[in-house]
């Protein structure tokens, strides 16, 4: 996905930028950037962090970068700050989201014969690249955005780093934050409200779907209105948001504790203890353990110091190998126990398959897997969560393609709670997991729990709905 981070002090910003982009390393592990405004010139520096930790990689940067405004991005994708000239001025760009249609936009600005691209590897163009240069056709930065939102089929929120100020712009339909902060010397911009409290910021504005403002140390001015229709991105509470964030006023670890006691309340169920798969389950089982009464343990440990997310790496068996290293399993807390484990989600299954098959061997009786959120049938279309290659790659399509044996069918009666295709692929799910029993949560308990009313959320990559 990505996150970014901005600040426009009155004092050297630096130290609050390097801390409060650090505090977006969980939204992506491939690049980190810094880029610092210092009287008018523009500093930069790109990272690959694909193995190593942000801090670590800028560590020595920071020293050499001093300035009163600067941007910070974690990149799941592309290189990032670009540094880009153009008649509105020298500016710093960073992005987060996705551009389904950048070839087509990327052939219309060709055509104007006064633009080019350079190329990542692959023979892709910087997703960056084309909204700077969308930007540059317009009299204005605000202009510019608007063009953005205008062409983008996607999303796409963004820092710009200019010498008024730091334009920041929320995606059209809000499916990813963006919240102002104030401090005693100026203000900052994040995605994570984590990121504000110990660097001395407060959150005092939350930016609206399609909503641009300019940030100054002084204060944030609006150059474009919010609309009307916002879907937020519900995996946010669910899964990828940090556990000390808060979004649209609601706080994630809150929310997850609501979810897991929401799960609770749908059975009454024997077993010895509550677990969750570290991390993204942990508070769900807690949510889960307090509402039933039952005792919450752990099985399994993270090994965290030196393993990235295991969900980033593009090959299966990489992803699987340092899925495997982080978690350590406890076999004292395992042989010859009944385990109820909630996650966050079942996504492709392949890293849970092992896990759980790793805590049979060391003993346990039962296993009982219990999904924070609903079976995954659509792949995302909005944000970059997960690279996959094919919608196939989802543990929900390939039951739904072994139960029609490859035939086209209507996938909203399995994303359907209340159909027998939904039964049916649930069990094919659960039988690949080699698991004792697997119930989700229901759509609507989740969207309760998280507390955010239903049509201002996205739910499109459990029932396909935009």
């Amino acid at each position: 996905m990505g996150g970014f981070f901005g600040v426009a002090s009155r004092q050297d910003c630096v130290p609050d930028l390097f801390y409060g982009t650090d505090y977006h390393s969980h939204l992506g592990t491939r690049r980190g950037g810094l880029a610092v405004l210092n009287e008018g010139r523009i500093t930069r520096f790109i990272h690959d962090i694909t193995n190593t930790q942000f801090r670590s990689k800028f560590e020595d940067d920071i020293a050499k970068l001093q300035g009163l405004s600067g941007i910070g991005v974690i990149s799941d994708y592309e290189d990032q700050p670009l540094l880009i000239s153009s008649h509105l001025g020298r500016y710093a760009i960073v992005t987060v989201g996705v551009i389904h249609n950048i070839e087509q936009i990327a052939a219309k600005l060709l055509g104007k014969r006064a633009v080019h691209f350079s190329e990542m590897s692959g023979n892709e163009i910087n997703p960056t690249e084309l909204i700077a240069t969308l930007i540059n056709q317009e009299e204005s930065f605000t202009a510019g955005i608007n063009a953005v939102r205008d062409q983008v089929e996607g999303s796409c929120s963004l820092l710009l780093l200019t010498e008024e100020g730091i334009y920041a712009a929320r995606d059209r339909f809000g499916r990813t934050p963006v919240i102002v902060g104030r401090g005693d010397q100026g203000h900052a911009v994040t995605m994570e409200t984590c990121a504000l409290p110990n660097l001395g910021y407060s959150a005092v504005r939350e930016l609206g779907p399609d909503e641009t403002v300019l940030v100054t140390p002084e204060g944030i001015e609006q150059k474009n209105p919010p609309g009307d229709m916002m879907r937020i991105c519900a995996f946010l509470w669910i899964y990828y948001g940090y556990p000390a964030s808060s979004y649209e006023g609601i706080n994630v670890e809150a929310s997850r504790y609501r979810c897991g006691a929401a799960l609770a309340d749908q059975e009454s169920i024997e077993v010895d203890c509550v677990s969750g798969i570290p991390d993204s389950g942990t508070s769900h089982a807690i949510g889960y353990a307090q509402r039933s009464g039952l005792r919450y343990s752990r099985p399994f440990v993270k090994y965290t110091p030196t393993w990235p997310r295991s969900f980033m790496p593009q090959q299966q068996n990489i992803r699987d190998l340092v899925a495997r290293m982080k978690l350590i399993p406890i076999r004292e807390l395992i042989d010859g126990r009944r385990i109820l484990f909630c996650d966050d989600s079942v996504v492709r299954g392949t890293q849970l398959k092992d896990t759980l098959r790793r805590v049979f061997e060391y003993g346990a009786r039962e296993i009982h897997m219990r999904p924070a959120c609903p079976p995954l049938v659509f792949g995302c279309k909005y944000l970059n969560f997960s690279r996959s290659r094919s919608e196939y790659d989802l543990a929900a399509r390939r039951a739904i393609k072994e139960i029609e044996g490859g035939k086209e069918c209507r996938l909203g009666d399995y994303a359907d709670d209340t159909t027998d295709k939904y039964c049916a692929m649930v069990e094919c799910i659960g039988k690949h997991m080699g698991v004792t029993s697997l119930r989700y949560q229901k759509l609507e308990d989740m969207i309760s729990a998280i507390g955010v009313p239903r049509d201002r959320v996205c739910t499109y990559c459990w029932n396909g709905c935009e």
